[in-house]
C-alpha cells in the first residue's frame, strides 16, 4: 500500500509521476501536485537531495492530495527524515546509502511506520562490479542488481518492497522486467527512463510499457517525459487504455485522412481531443472524415461524427441523429457528450 493506493497483488495498475519543482518550493510543489491529481495521477515522487528539501517535503506532505514517495540517494538520514515526515513510500538504492547498519536504520523506521520501500535500479548507475561482469548495462545486470538490493532488505526481515529496473534502451528494460518476473513476484514499477524529446519519449514509453502490460507484467508505472509532468499522466492513461486495462476517460478514434476528406478533420480531431482530455466518461468517440469507412466506424462508437463536404452527421449508438454544417459539429458533439448517460 502506497498511502491508500494498492500496488501489486492483482490491484489495477497505478499511475505515477515525479514533480519537477524544487522540493524547497512548497507552494509550487503543491500546485503541481493538485494538477497531477486532477489529471489522474495516483502516486507522486519528490526529490529529497538535502536537509532543506527534507524540511520542504515535511510541509508538502501535510497538504498533498496524493501519497508521496521520497526519492533518496546517498544519505540514509534523509530517508529517515522523510519517513518520519509522513512519506507514503521511500525510494532508495540500498547499494549507495552505506553499510548494512545504515540500511537497517532505514528499514527499522519503515517497518515501524508500515512504509514500503522501492528499490530503484537504473542502467546508468549500475555497480562497477556488474559492469565488469556483463560489459554494459544488460537485462541480466539490471536483474542481478535488483536481487542484490533485495537481499540487503530481506536480511533485515523487510519484504514490503517494490522494484524498478529502468533503462533508456527499450529492449533492455523489457527483457529485464520479463526476466525478473520469471524469478519472483515482488511488485514491479515499470517505465523507460531518459527517453529523449517528447515525440521519442512517447513512442519509447508506449513500446516498453505497452509490451509489458500486454504480457501481464507491471503493477505501477511512470511515463518519463522531458515535459510538464501532467503530460506524463495523460500519456500513462492513454497507454493503459490502449492496453485494455482502463475504461475511464474518452477513447478517440479517427481516420488518418486521405484525398476523400472534405472537412478539416485534423483540426477538428485536435479540438475534440483538447476539449475531452479531462472527461472521465468511459466512452468511445469517433471523428471520421472518410465517406468510405467513416459512417461505419462512427456507428460502432458510443458517439461520433462522419464528415462530408463541409458538413457532417452525428451518430449515437449506431443511429444518425443530426446533420450539421462543419462549424456546428464540435459544439453539438460536446453538448451531446455532456448529456450522455454512461
Amino acid at each position: 500500500m502506497v498511502g491508500s493506493v494498492p500496488v501489486g497483488g492483482g490491484a489495477p495498475v497505478s499511475i505515477q509521476s515525479m514533480l519537477n519543482t524544487r522540493t524547497t518550493d512548497v507552494e509550487g510543489s503543491l500546485h503541481q501536485l493538485r494538477a497531477l491529481a486532477a489529471a489522474g495521477c495516483q502516486i507522486a515522487r519528490l526529490a529529497v537531495p538535502d536537509r532543506e528539501a527534507a524540511a520542504g517535503f515535511a510541509e508538502i506532505v501535510k497538504e498533498s492530495p496524493l501519497p508521496l514517495v521520497a526519492d533518496i540517494h546517498f544519505d540514509y538520514r534523509l530517508a529517515i527524515l522523510a519517513a518520519e515526515a509522513g512519506a507514503a513510500k521511500i525510494r532508495i538504492n540500498p547499494g549507495n546509502i552505506g553499510g548494512e547498519d545504515r540500511v537497517k536504520a532505514v528499514v527499522d523506521v519503515c517497518k515501524d511506520r508500515h512504509i514500503p520501500i522501492r528499490i530503484g535500479v537504473n542502467g546508468g548507475s549500475l555497480d562497477k562490479t556488474l559492469l565488469e561482469k556483463y560489459g554494459h548495462p544488460t537485462a541480466e545486470a539490471l536483474v542481478e542488481s535488483a536481487f542484490r538490493h533485495l537481499e540487503l532488505l530481506e536480511k533485515q526481515g523487510f519484504y514490503d518492497t517494490c522494484v524498478s529496473m529502468k533503462s533508456s534502451t527499450v529492449p533492455t528494460m523489457v527483457a529485464a522486467a520479463r526476466l525478473f518476473r520469471g524469478k519472483c513476484d515482488y511488485p514491479l514499477h515499470i517505465g523507460v527512463t531518459e527517453t529523449g524529446p517528447v515525440r521519442q519519449g512517447l513512442i519509447k514509453s508506449a513500446m516498453g510499457i505497452g509490451a509489458l502490460l500486454l504480457d501481464g507484467i507491471g503493477d505501477t508505472l511512470r511515463v518519463s517525459l522531458t515535459d510538464d509532468p501532467v503530460q506524463e499522466v495523460y500519456a500513462a492513461r492513454d497507454i493503459l487504455k490502449a492496453a485494455g486495462l482502463r475504461r475511464d476517460g474518452v477513447n478517440i478514434i479517427s481516420c488518418p485522412t486521405c484525398g476523400r476528406t472534405r472537412i478539416d478533420l485534423i483540426g477538428l480531431v485536435n479540438r475534440v481531443d483538447e476539449a475531452l482530455k479531462d472527461c472521465k466518461k468511459p466512452i468511445t468517440v469517433a471523428v471520421m472524415g472518410c465517406v468510405v469507412n467513416g459512417p461505419g466506424e462512427a456507428r460502432e462508437a458510443d458517439i461520433g461524427i462522419a464528415g462530408g463536404d463541409g458538413c457532417g452527421l452525428i451518430f449515437e449508438k449506431g443511429q444518425a441523429v443530426e446533420k450539421l454544417p462543419y462549424e456546428e459539429l464540435l459544439p453539438a458533439l460536446l453538448k451531446r457528450i455532456e448529456e450522455l448517460d454512461t
